[in-house]
Parts: C-alpha cells; structure tokens; sequence
C-alpha cells in the first residue's frame, strides 16, 4: 500500500511559518518542524525552498480567488457594493489571525523579490491577475455612472491594491485595524464616493 504524501501538509503547516517568520526567515528545518515531517520529507517534493515559495504563493492565492469569486466577480451586487465586499472580506479575515501577518504575497513581496527571479516573476504574474476584476468592477461602475474616475480604470485599480497592501503592512505594525478602516473610509466615502 502506498504511504500517503506528505506535501499537502509540509505546504499549509509550513505557510505558517512562513507567516510568522517570511520565506527568507524560515529555513527547511522550520518548515518540516511545523508540517512535523522528517526533514528528508522536504526534498521529495520540493526541489529547494524556492519551489515550496512558488507553492505557498500559489496555495495562498487559491484562496484569495475564492474570495474573488464570492466578491469582486458576484454581479448580482453593484460594483461599488462588489469592492467594499472584498475589502471587508479580507479585513474578516485578518482579524481572526489577531491583525498579525497581514497579506502572504505582499509580505514575499517584500523578503523575496531581491532574492530570487523566480518569485519576483510569479509575484509579477500572480498581481497582473489579481488586478483585473478590481478594473472590472471600477470600469463597470463608471459606466453605470455611479463614479466618476480620475485616471483609466486599470491605473485606479493599480492605485487601489498598492493602498491596501500599505494598510495592511499599516496593520501589522499597529496590530489594529485602524488602517484597514482609514483606507475604506478614504477610498469609499471620497475617491469613490457615489455621484451626486
């Protein structure tokens, strides 16, 4: 009978400590210590820590997409009311782990870019995606005439996610979400505040 695989568990046990400590911080030895693996288990499914890294980002934003899809992609709710969900959603989220790590990818953003091209790359790839149904959504609410933009949606799309990324790293250093609610506050009671 054929032992079942280890992977799974090294890649969410060891995104734990890639949380708490970044990719760079956390060695093989951290992250089979938190899978409770042997540590010979690591290299039969990752070929080094760089490929557990591509792993973890593409682990960590599988979820994220599922909040895409409940949110920025429901159009049975209006644009505006589809953004303010995925901010409130993420915001759900980030206090139930006590307002500590804030966003994996923007956090490996941060440790790994200068350190490896292949992260630096797919981090690239996993934005360009992830932008897209914010622009959708800003695009849909100009056009339904609920906003008026001051740039193309895809610059104010670019604009929003390096904000909240910022609040969020905000977050972490004050442990509150005060940040997280100062950018809704700004984004949605002015820079995208319904037209008159």
């Amino acid at each position: 009978m054929a032992r079942a695989s280890k992977k799974d568990q090294i890649l969410d046990k060891g995104m734990q400590a890639v949380r708490r400590t970044g990719l760079v911080g956390s060695s093989v030895r951290d992250i089979t210590a938190a899978a409770e693996v042997p540590l010979g288990s690591f290299g039969n499914h990752f070929a080094s820590k760089e490929q557990f890294g591509l792993a973890v980002i593409d682990r960590y934003f599988a979820d994220v997409r599922t909040v895409i899809a409940a949110t920025l992609d429901d159009t049975s709710r209006p644009p505006l009311a589809r953004l303010r969900a995925y901010f409130d959603a993420i915001t759900d989220r980030l206090a139930d782990r006590g307002w500590h790590d804030g966003c994996l990818i923007g956090n490996t953003s941060i440790d790994s870019t200068e350190t490896s091209e292949a992260i630096r790359g797919h981090l690239s790839e996993v934005f360009a995606e992830w932008h897209e149904p914010f622009a959708r959504c800003l695009a849909a609410a100009q056009r339904d005439g609920d906003i008026e933009l001051p740039m193309a949606a895809n610059d104010f799309a670019d604009f929003l996610m390096a904000s909240w990324q910022g609040a969020m790293l905000r977050m972490k250093v004050e442990r509150s979400p005060e940040p997280l609610e100062r950018f809704k506050t700004v984004v949605f009671g002015t820079l995208l505040a319904p037209r008159a």
